[in-house]
């Protein structure tokens, strides 16, 4: 049996998993956990630790067919000025109930496409984020950027609020593939929006890219990821294109006989990541990329990388404040999602109230199996050691399962006392080998393939 064989025996290709941006993952979140326990635990918080804040803007002028994401389109500014107003509502509310003193060491707005905002409306939503949440020392805002939807006007607006690190969506360079998947993008058009980020001083670009799409070939990814290296980012996400229809209704728009197949998707990700690596980056965790040097690969290098529900990150705070429209906060004892209809999320914020919707409060073995499943996403081990440090006699409720992943994965792993680590060939199982650890895994939920 090919070492490929045995991937796929251990399920590979027919696994779907979730992808461990957090455990417990959204699915199992109750609508018994909402803004009661939102404003209990943001009131709660320690003013001497700074705060994470992603803001999220559902708004886009297309519709992409591949985007799972909660967005909805637009052709004019006048929804977009209205959420504006209800962000600035919400955010009053947050002000009112985080105790005094609160700092913000990461700002990300994220959506749908931040840069349909104009330069006023950036302007206007940057000062009232600082003015509830005042940025604490050397902090990091970054945004999510469409190079169609941007020009140098918001690109100066964004550097003079504080951006510092913008992340572009590409997906695929190669235009037949653009068009099979509704988002057209020229090279050229990328191109000099990187130059205007670089002209705003922005020193910090991430990409991100997309295998196992419609038309996707060899020769055209190689193509891309060529052009991708021109574009000198520093950071690079790898994502393989996870195709649910029955989530996203507008992936019915591609036609599901032009994806790549299972052995064909697989040696994308390969020669994209072998592309990206022999032209000098470090490969982080299971999808992401970044130069040496880049605080990415330094937070991997020191043991202090993190996973959220942006991937990885060096993001070392503790909580994350989700505002906007299905947004999710991750508080010290738990999380909670926001409505994630824009309209509902509107309803609750026009009626005083903090917008969660749904949540899910830790109990002492959920913080143990997070931990562990956020060290393996991140290192590919777990340290046993660190486990029954931080959780005591809890940690012990993992060991039967570690037993079982031992079992079932073989040689791909190694176990002992002060750890479990899986070897650099079962690292493609990441996901299927963390889902084993899942205690809350939802019946009925389809979740993307793993490979």
């Amino acid at each position: 049996m090919t070492h490929l064989d045995t991937l796929r025996a251990l399920g590979l290709f027919d696994a779907r998993v979730p992808r461990y941006t957090s455990y417990p993952t959204a699915p199992a979140f109750s609508p018994a956990v909402g803004s009661t326990f939102q404003a209990e635990a943001l009131a709660a918080l320690d003013p001497g630790e700074p705060v994470s804040v992603y803001l999220h803007i559902p708004f886009c002028e297309r519709l992409c067919w591949f985007c799972a994401c909660r967005t909805q389109g637009t052709t004019t500014l006048s929804p977009v000025e209205s959420y504006i107003g209800t962000l600035e509502a919400e955010l009053a509310l947050v002000a009112k109930t985080i105790p005094e003193g609160l700092r913000m060491g990461r700002l990300h707005w994220g959506g749908g496409t931040p840069t349909i905002l104009p330069p006023h409306l950036i302007h206007r939503l940057a000062r009232a984020v600082k003015a509830a949440i005042p940025p604490a020392d050397n902090w990091e805002f970054s945004v999510e950027i469409d190079p169609t939807m941007v020009d140098r006007a918001k690109i100066d607006a964004l550097a003079a609020e504080g951006m510092n690190r913008a992340s572009i969506g590409i997906q695929d360079f190669d235009p037949e593939v653009q068009a099979a998947i509704g988002r057209a993008q020229p090279f050229d058009v990328t191109q000099a929006c990187v130059d205007d980020l670089r002209a705003a001083g922005i020193t910090s670009l991430n990409c991100d890219l997309v295998y196992g799409l419609p038309h996707q070939s060899e020769a055209r990814i190689a193509d891309t990821v060529a052009k991708v290296l021109a574009l000198k980012p520093e950071r690079i996400a790898l994502f393989g294109y996870a195709h649910v229809p029955w989530v996203a209704k507008r992936q019915k728009l591609i036609d599901e006989a032009a994806l790549p197949d299972d052995m064909a998707r697989h040696r994308l990700s390969e020669l994209a990541a072998a592309q990206f690596c022999a032209a000098g980056f470090e490969a982080i965790g299971i999808d992401h990329f970044a130069r040496p040097g880049d605080e990415l690969a330094l937070a991997k290098d020191e043991g202090r990388l993190r996973r959220n529900f942006q991937g990885y990150t060096a993001d070392s705070c503790a909580t994350l404040i989700g505002l906007g429209a299905s947004s999710i906060s991750r508080l010290p004892d738990g999380y909670v999602q926001n409505a994630a209809a824009t309209a509902a999320y509107i309803q609750r914020i026009e009626a005083g109230q903090l917008a969660g919707a749904r949540g899910h409060v830790m109990s002492a073995d959920d913080l143990m199996r997070a931990d562990a499943i956020e060290m393996l996403m991140c290192e590919f081990s777990i340290d046993r050691v660190a486990l029954r440090k931080r959780h005591g006699e809890v940690a012990a409720g993992l060991d039967a399962d570690l037993a079982r992943i031992v079992a079932r994965f073989g040689d791909l792993v190694q176990m002992d006392d002060k750890a479990l680590k899986l070897e650099i060939p079962g690292r493609p199982l990441t996901r299927i080998v963390a889902s084993a650890l899942d205690a809350h895994m939802p019946e009925g939920v389809r979740f993307s393939r793993a490979s």
